[in-house]
Formats: structure tokens, C-alpha cells, sequence
């Protein structure tokens, strides 16, 4: 494992993405609790995961953190798989298999390198995950790789022209007396773990020629329309004040391509 990757990995080791802000207790009750949270706070992961429409499937999911959605591919009769970087998102999700009486084969493993023979799964899927990777176009690679012909990968990766970008920008390099800083080098510094990355939908189309077709659509998020708590590096007074001041409806209308989610629906 490179330092990049290790960088990553201990981010995440911390505290699994969401662990801070929905997670009340490692019980049942706590589990559920944040799996309503989770869809209540992004609505459109259930239509695009498409989880009722797994049963029966070879399912992998890259990237488990608390598990929720692996807990929905489980429930409809997926045959699931599931891999994280982290030990401590492979504890979560064992654990809320184990209080759920679900099954699925949970391992420690880097996106960059899956341990799977190619053509494995009928269904690729991995939400927020893959702009994490210190290399994303090799991870993207990889999802290819070991899809069944015909198969399908549903993958949602930072979109660099988002309202959250924006904000970023403003924060850390307008306000910061940096205006030259790219959203490139802001996304890496300040958004999430070392090294966090965002595509255009060019980029992104290019880091998907190998698959036959490939859709693709950035949606606002909770984060871009300030409707929630921050993620787990951004607090403070002036993000308290913009959440009072910020125009969500209008921005709705005029800037709805501007989200920081690039959902991916891709077809070997």
C-alpha cells in the first residue's frame, strides 16, 4: 500500500463516512435508524441503485462504509460481496449483518486492485467511493474488469462544478486571499480524506471508453443546498451563517447540473 492509499485509509479509519452524523448506537435500532437517515438525507440512492431489481444477482459493492445500502442489496436476495479500505467499515457492516441476520462475503480490499477473477458480478456498485482512490481511472478499470458481459456498473464520484466546490473555493481561496487556488487543489486539501477528487463529465466519460454505454448525471445534494450538517471536516460560524443566508430554491431552479454527485450508470 503506497502513502497515498494509507492516507486514505486512516481518514477513513477514523470514522466511516456518516459514522458522526447519523450513527446514534452500534445496535439494530441504531442501524436502521441511520438507514432512514441516509435516504431521507439522498432520495435518489434508492432509484439508482435499483436494489429490489438485484435478487438473484452476483452483486459487488466497492466501498461498504456503515453498510446501508449493502444491508438493501442483501434484503432483496442479492448474492453479495463487499470490500472497504477500512477495517473499521468492515467491522460496521459485519455488525449490522450480524444483528440483521443478513449474509455477505466482507473483506478488507483496495479498489485499485480487487481481488476477484474477471467477469465475477452481474452488478458492480460503489457510491462516493471511487474519487477516493489516489488512482480513480485504475479503480474505474477495475470495476470493468471483473463485470460479467452485460453487466452493469452503478458508480456515483465527485463532480468538480458543484455549489459545494464553490463554497470551498470561496472559503479557502477567495476569503483565504488565495484566489488563484483550482478546485482541483481545494477538492484535495479540504473536501473529505488527502487527495479527494472531482471529474468533469468529460473526465469522466473518459475514464469510462471501455464500457459499451455509459449515462451519466450530477445531482444537487443535501451538502450543495447546506440542508444538513456539515461532513466531518466543516464547522464553524461561517458555515452556520450561509445556511441562514443561502437561497436554496433559487438555486434549485437556475443551477440544478451543479450538484457535487456525478451518478454513473455504466454497461459492459
Amino acid at each position: 500500500m503506497d502513502d497515498r492509499t494509507k492516507a486514505v485509509r486512516d481518514f477513513w479509519n477514523e470514522a466511516s463516512c456518516g459514522e458522526r452524523l447519523l450513527l446514534e448506537a452500534l445496535d439494530k435500532s441504531g442501524y436502521v435508524a441511520q438507514l432512514y437517515k441516509r435516504y431521507e438525507l439522498e432520495p435518489f440512492i434508492e432509484p439508482f441503485a435499483g436494489f429490489d431489481a438485484s435478487r438473484d444477482l452476483d452483486v459487488l459493492e466497492i466501498g461498504v462504509g456503515l453498510g446501508a445500502d449493502h444491508q438493501r442489496f442483501a434484503q432483496a436476495g442479492a448474492r453479495l460481496t463487499g470490500i472497504d479500505l477500512t477495517e473499521r467499515a468492515v467491522a460496521h457492516t459485519g455488525r449490522r449483518f450480524e444483528l440483521l441476520g443478513l449474509k455477505s462475503d466482507l473483506r478488507v480490499a483496495d479498489a485499485e486492485s480487487l481481488p476477484f477473477a474477471d467477469e465475477s458480478f452481474d452488478l458492480v456498485y460503489s457510491w462516493g467511493v471511487l474519487h477516493h482512490a489516489p488512482d480513480t481511472a485504475k479503480a474505474i478499470d477495475e470495476v470493468w474488469r471483473v463485470l460479467r458481459r452485460g453487466g452493469t456498473a452503478k458508480m456515483m464520484i465527485y463532480h468538480t462544478h458543484s455549489l459545494v466546490g464553490y463554497m470551498l473555493w470561496l472559503r479557502y481561496g477567495l476569503l483565504a486571499g488565495k484566489p488563484w487556488r483550482s478546485l482541483r487543489d481545494i477538492y484535495a486539501q479540504h473536501l473529505e480524506s488527502p487527495g479527494t477528487k472531482a471529474y468533469t463529465e468529460a473526465e469522466a466519460r473518459e475514464m469510462c471508453t471501455r464500457f459499451t454505454r455509459c449515462e451519466m448525471a450530477p445531482v444537487l445534494t443535501h451538502g450543495d443546498l447546506l440542508e444538513s450538517e456539515a461532513g466531518q471536516r466543516h464547522r464553524g460560524w461561517l458555515l452556520s451563517l450561509a445556511k441562514q443566508l443561502w437561497p436554496c430554491r433559487l438555486l434549485r431552479w437556475a443551477l440544478p447540473k451543479h450538484g457535487l454527485f456525478m451518478l454513473i450508470e455504466a454497461h459492459k
